[in-house]
């Protein structure tokens, strides 16, 4: 949403990063803590499809790309909303995929 308060100049740059970059590390340390609970608990069908989301914040983190800068974030605000937008469909593709692991696992007869 920041992104289109910009873009419409509703919000001025440096409020806009300041913004975006707030919630970037929350973003990154959940994400990494997930995938690590995934794989200490032996959840391997999830931890393999949400390890690929983790390495790219790993990588975008590694290479200092991972703030908005706010002198070039209009020029990069085209690259921005589709990264955001990718990352957000990521998301919810893996969260369909959870909730159906979730329902299956819930609704699994155990005959013992």
């Amino acid at each position: 949403m920041c992104f289109i308060d910009l873009e419409i100049d509703y919000i001025n740059h440096y409020d806009s990063a300041v913004r975006i970059n707030k919630v970037v590390m929350p973003e990154f340390i959940i994400q990494a803590v997930f995938c690590l609970v995934c794989l200490i608990t032996g959840h391997y069908f999830l931890f393999f499809p949400s390890l690929p989301y983790s390495y790219y914040n790993f990588i975008l983190y590694r290479r200092r790309k991972h703030l908005v800068d706010v002198t070039e974030i209009f020029n990069q605000l085209e690259w921005e909303k589709k990264q955001r937008l990718i990352k957000l469909g990521y998301l919810i593709i893996l969260l369909i995929v959870f909730i159906f692991w979730l329902i299956w696992t819930v609704g699994k007869d155990d005959d013992y």
